[in-house]
């Protein structure tokens, strides 16, 4: 099972961070956000990537070529020049690190791996937002409903406090509650190959020229996930991640 993630967007909205790196290798504790999203796809068995690259790949390419090189304990000879790996610390991952376009839209991304995703199911996320979501329900659950594609449906945390009123009074005040019937797009898709019909170049966008369209042909399931999802869109998500993951209870964590 293949797994793409988009990680070649501006970050436009993170731009403290993004200006000098893309926004899957912004760090949240001592690792890029992009790796907590493949650990968890590996953790469920997942481990064979496709990272379709754009804005400042090159970031990511040398992430990996040092994240193997560099990993582990190492024995170097100086007259020779010789390196040998003494023990190796580095996950078992496959990946393909794909040059996608620097203004390449989410759909088009896609699209430029069709040649390699064509044969079977993969499955897809972006690279700026982690879950606890259980990887191997979600695939039991998209191959039950016998649809073109699977997106998981999440309800994130609002932004401010909710109240509700008894005539001038405050009668219930909820800390940020979760909203009641907000699903939104949590990414984490599983697609079938179907879904490059529906993509026809650099300009696809993802949600607009397959999703929308596939929804309304009946071909788009939801798979709801209840528990925890954050994206990284902005400084203040990415210190939240980071007292996450400090505190030891990163819920995301496997």
């Amino acid at each position: 099972m293949k797994v793409v993630i988009l990680a070649g967007g501006l970050g436009t909205r993170l731009s403290e961070e993004t200006e000098i790196k893309p926004k899957p290798m912004v760090e949240v504790g001592e690792h890029p956000i992009l790796w907590h999203i493949m650990k968890t796809y590996a953790h469920y068995g997942f481990s064979d990537f496709f990272l379709a690259l754009g804005y400042k790949g090159e970031f990511i390419k040398r992430y990996f070529l040092d994240h193997y090189s560099l990993g582990g304990s190492l024995r170097v000879n100086l007259a020779s020049g010789l390196v040998e790996d003494l023990e190796k610390n580095t996950e078992d991952w496959t990946v393909q690190l794909m040059d996608t376009g620097q203004q390449t839209q989410t759909g088009g991304r896609i699209k430029r791996l069709q040649t390699w995703l064509k044969e079977g199911t993969f499955m897809a996320t972006y690279g700026d937002g982690v879950c606890d979501v259980d990887l191997q329900m979600l695939l039991e659950f998209h191959r039950s409903q016998g649809k073109m594609a699977t997106v998981t449906a999440v309800r994130p945390p609002s932004r401010f406090g909710g109240l509700v009123f008894e005539g001038n009074l405050v009668k219930e005040f909820s800390e940020k509650p979760q909203i009641g019937e907000g699903w939104i797009n949590g990414g984490y898709f599983v697609f079938e190959p179907q879904i490059f019909d529906y993509l026809s170049g650099d300009s696809s966008i993802l949600e607009v020229d397959a999703l929308e369209k596939i929804a309304a042909e009946g071909q788009l399931a939801a798979y709801r996930h209840e528990g925890f999802w954050q994206c990284m869109d902005t400084l203040r998500e990415k210190k939240l991640l980071e007292t996450l993951w400090q505190s030891g209870n990163a819920p995301w964590k496997v």
